[in-house]
Protein backbone atom coordinates (compact mmCIF):
# COMPACT_ATOMS: atom_id res chain seq x y z
CA UNK A 1 0.00 0.00 0.00
CA UNK A 2 1.63 3.02 -1.28
CA UNK A 3 0.89 6.54 1.13
CA UNK A 4 -1.63 7.86 -1.30
CA UNK A 5 -3.52 4.75 -0.81
CA UNK A 6 -2.97 4.82 3.00
CA UNK A 7 -4.18 8.59 3.09
CA UNK A 8 -7.38 7.93 1.18
CA UNK A 9 -8.30 4.66 2.98
CA UNK A 10 -7.48 6.61 6.48
CA UNK A 11 -9.78 9.51 5.11
CA UNK A 12 -12.60 7.13 3.99
CA UNK A 13 -12.99 5.28 7.35
CA UNK A 14 -12.23 8.60 9.81
CA UNK A 15 -14.36 10.83 7.62
CA UNK A 16 -17.18 8.50 7.67
CA UNK A 17 -16.77 7.06 11.29
CA UNK A 18 -16.59 10.76 12.25
CA UNK A 19 -20.04 11.83 9.81
CA UNK A 20 -21.80 9.18 11.64
CA UNK A 21 -21.15 9.99 15.05
CA UNK A 22 -21.16 14.13 14.66
CA UNK A 23 -24.81 13.68 13.13
CA UNK A 24 -25.31 11.66 16.38
CA UNK A 25 -23.59 14.01 18.97
CA UNK A 26 -25.91 16.82 17.16
CA UNK A 27 -29.04 14.93 16.63
CA UNK A 28 -28.78 12.54 19.89
CA UNK A 29 -30.35 9.79 17.73
CA UNK A 30 -28.20 6.51 17.02
CA UNK A 31 -29.99 5.45 13.93
CA UNK A 32 -29.80 7.43 10.76
CA UNK A 33 -33.59 7.21 10.11
CA UNK A 34 -34.61 8.34 13.11
CA UNK A 35 -32.59 11.91 12.21
CA UNK A 36 -33.31 14.10 9.49
CA UNK A 37 -29.69 15.25 10.09
CA UNK A 38 -28.33 12.11 8.24
CA UNK A 39 -30.30 12.78 4.94
CA UNK A 40 -29.82 16.15 4.87
CA UNK A 41 -26.04 16.62 5.84
CA UNK A 42 -24.12 13.45 6.90
CA UNK A 43 -24.89 11.13 3.46
CA UNK A 44 -24.68 13.73 1.27
CA UNK A 45 -20.92 14.50 2.75
CA UNK A 46 -20.47 10.68 3.01
CA UNK A 47 -21.30 10.91 -1.10
CA UNK A 48 -19.11 14.09 -1.54
CA UNK A 49 -16.11 12.18 0.72
CA UNK A 50 -16.70 9.24 -1.78
CA UNK A 51 -16.32 11.82 -4.93
CA UNK A 52 -13.33 13.70 -3.96
CA UNK A 53 -11.30 10.38 -3.17
CA UNK A 54 -12.26 8.64 -6.10
CA UNK A 55 -10.50 12.11 -7.69
CA UNK A 56 -7.82 12.27 -5.47
CA UNK A 57 -7.04 8.44 -6.11
CA UNK A 58 -8.17 6.95 -8.90
CA UNK A 59 -7.38 3.52 -9.00
CA UNK A 60 -10.34 1.36 -7.73
CA UNK A 61 -11.90 4.23 -6.49
CA UNK A 62 -15.05 1.83 -5.55
CA UNK A 63 -12.91 1.19 -2.38
CA UNK A 64 -13.67 4.66 -1.32
CA UNK A 65 -17.05 4.02 -1.55
CA UNK A 66 -17.24 1.18 0.51
CA UNK A 67 -14.78 2.52 2.90
CA UNK A 68 -16.72 5.19 3.98
CA UNK A 69 -19.87 3.19 4.34
CA UNK A 70 -18.65 0.42 5.78
CA UNK A 71 -17.19 2.97 8.57
CA UNK A 72 -20.49 4.17 9.43
CA UNK A 73 -21.77 0.82 9.95
CA UNK A 74 -19.02 0.03 11.99
CA UNK A 75 -20.25 3.16 13.68
CA UNK A 76 -23.29 2.30 14.47
CA UNK A 77 -22.51 -1.09 15.82
CA UNK A 78 -20.39 -0.23 18.08
CA UNK A 79 -22.85 2.71 19.36
CA UNK A 80 -25.86 0.53 19.48
CA UNK A 81 -26.42 -2.03 22.35
CA UNK A 82 -28.99 -4.01 20.86
CA UNK A 83 -27.59 -6.03 17.80
CA UNK A 84 -30.61 -7.56 16.50
CA UNK A 85 -30.92 -5.18 13.79
CA UNK A 86 -27.45 -5.36 12.77
CA UNK A 87 -28.20 -7.58 9.55
CA UNK A 88 -30.77 -5.47 8.17
CA UNK A 89 -28.31 -2.53 8.84
CA UNK A 90 -25.95 -3.94 6.86
CA UNK A 91 -28.16 -4.67 4.18
CA UNK A 92 -29.32 -0.58 4.46
CA UNK A 93 -25.70 0.00 4.20
CA UNK A 94 -25.03 -2.13 1.12
CA UNK A 95 -28.22 -0.18 -0.47
CA UNK A 96 -26.90 2.93 0.38
CA UNK A 97 -23.29 2.40 -0.81
CA UNK A 98 -24.12 2.27 -4.34
CA UNK A 99 -24.63 6.45 -4.84
CA UNK A 100 -21.38 6.28 -3.07
CA UNK A 101 -19.21 4.10 -4.84
CA UNK A 102 -20.83 5.64 -8.33
CA UNK A 103 -19.91 9.02 -7.61
CA UNK A 104 -16.10 7.79 -6.70
CA UNK A 105 -16.13 5.72 -9.86
CA UNK A 106 -17.60 8.92 -11.80
CA UNK A 107 -14.94 11.43 -10.57
CA UNK A 108 -12.26 8.94 -11.25
CA UNK A 109 -13.16 8.64 -14.34
CA UNK A 110 -13.04 12.13 -15.03
CA UNK A 111 -9.85 12.84 -13.05
CA UNK A 112 -8.05 9.88 -15.39
CA UNK A 113 -9.68 11.46 -18.51
CA UNK A 114 -8.27 14.75 -17.78
CA UNK A 115 -4.67 12.97 -17.10
CA UNK A 116 -4.89 11.37 -20.66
Amino acid sequence: MNGKTAWAYAAAIGGGAALWFARTGISGKTEASDSSLYWAAAYPLAIALAGGLGYRAPEKPWRWGLAVMLSQAVALALASADFSLLPLGMILFAVLALPVVGLARFMARIRLRSAS
